[in-house]
This record gives C-alpha cells, sequence and structure tokens, in this order.
C-alpha cells in the first residue's frame, strides 16, 4: 500500500512555465531574452527534462535562479515571486515602462518642429542680410 505523500517525478518544463507566468513574462519576452523563438520555449515547457544550461540560462533571464524554478510550487512561492517583482532586479528586461512612450514620441517631435522653426527663421535672416547687400 502506497502513501499520500509519494512525490510525482518533477515535470521541469512545468516549473518553467509556472515560473514564467508566476512572473508575469510572456514566452516571447522570455524567447527574446534568450535569444530563441516562441516555439523553441513552448518546446522546452512541455518537457519533462530540461538540460541545467538551458535551466540556468532561463533563470538567469527570468531573475530567479535554477534551484527556485526546480522547487518551484506554487503553494508558497507565489507571495515570494510577487514579493521579488516589488524588488526586481535592474538586469531584467521585462521591467515595465515608467513613462508613456507616446508622450515621449510627442515630446521629440515637439522638440523636431522647434529646431526647425529656429533653422527656418535662421535661414530668412540670411535671406535678409543678402538682399540688403545686394541694395547696397
Amino acid at each position: 500500500m502506497e502513501t499520500a505523500d509519494r512525490k510525482r517525478p518533477i515535470h521541469l518544463g512545468d516549473h518553467v512555465r509556472r515560473m514564467r507566468t508566476a512572473l508575469g513574462v510572456k514566452q516571447s519576452a522570455l524567447a527574446n531574452e534568450l535569444g530563441t523563438t516562441q516555439q523553441n520555449i513552448s518546446r522546452i515547457e512541455q518537457e519533462e527534462e530540461v538540460d541545467d544550461a538551458m535551466l540556468n540560462k532561463i533563470a538567469s533571464a527570468l531573475g530567479v535562479t535554477a534551484e527556485a524554478i526546480k522547487n518551484f510550487s506554487e503553494d508558497g512561492d507565489v507571495f515570494n515571486i510577487q514579493h521579488m517583482q516589488g524588488h526586481a532586479s535592474a538586469g531584467s528586461s521585462f521591467n515595465q515602462c515608467t513613462f508613456n512612450p507616446l508622450d515621449k514620441l510627442i515630446e521629440v517631435m515637439d522638440e523636431n518642429k522647434k529646431l526647425y522653426e529656429r533653422l527656418l527663421a535662421s535661414e530668412r535672416e540670411k535671406i535678409e542680410i543678402l538682399k540688403q547687400q545686394k541694395n547696397s
């Protein structure tokens, strides 16, 4: 008779997927960070075994340790992951923007418009000087 405490084998691909989704990272973003394709990340997440080198790369890209992925359990780790997100490392490229990109675009367009107006005024001054020299 087997006990209820018997553990199932670790499915590392599933742990990778659950850690990634708990961190709010899309497959495509992780793939981009690792220099691979979204389809390759999907394939990794379906595999029961993930080689140590790839697991270390994934962990680094997610800003966690490989051990955190291996030992992932949704019970105790959800709080820790949410807490880690508030203190995310500066090296992680998954941090959210702290500004509105459209606002920045409008600022740049306004700066370009002002620069163009100054250039146009300068050209008009040159034309006036040339007219004055011609009439003298």
